[in-house]
């Protein structure tokens, strides 16, 4: 079985206008809530300690500046 592209499904999903939230971050790994564009309810969410991802949400570990908000959905 093929290891889940953590990184490949998160870039998928912002270009799709789709948004995701870091909502827990342990010692086992960080857990990834993907949220639908159209008010942010929750699709799924993964957890996951891969270094490619952890290097890829390294920049939304910090907290969101205000007037941040949903996307629009594509496609």
């Amino acid at each position: 079985m093929a290891e889940r592209d953590y990184v490949g499904e998160l870039v998928r999903w912002q270009d799709a206008g789709a948004t995701w939230e870091i909502v827990a971050e342990t010692a086992r790994g960080v857990t990834i809530a993907l949220l639908r564009c159209d008010g942010g309810e929750e699709v799924d969410r993964f957890t996951s300690a891969d270094p490619q991802l952890l290097a890829f949400i390294a920049p939304r570990r910090q907290p969101p500046a205000s007037g941040t908000g949903p996307a629009h959905c594509h496609g």
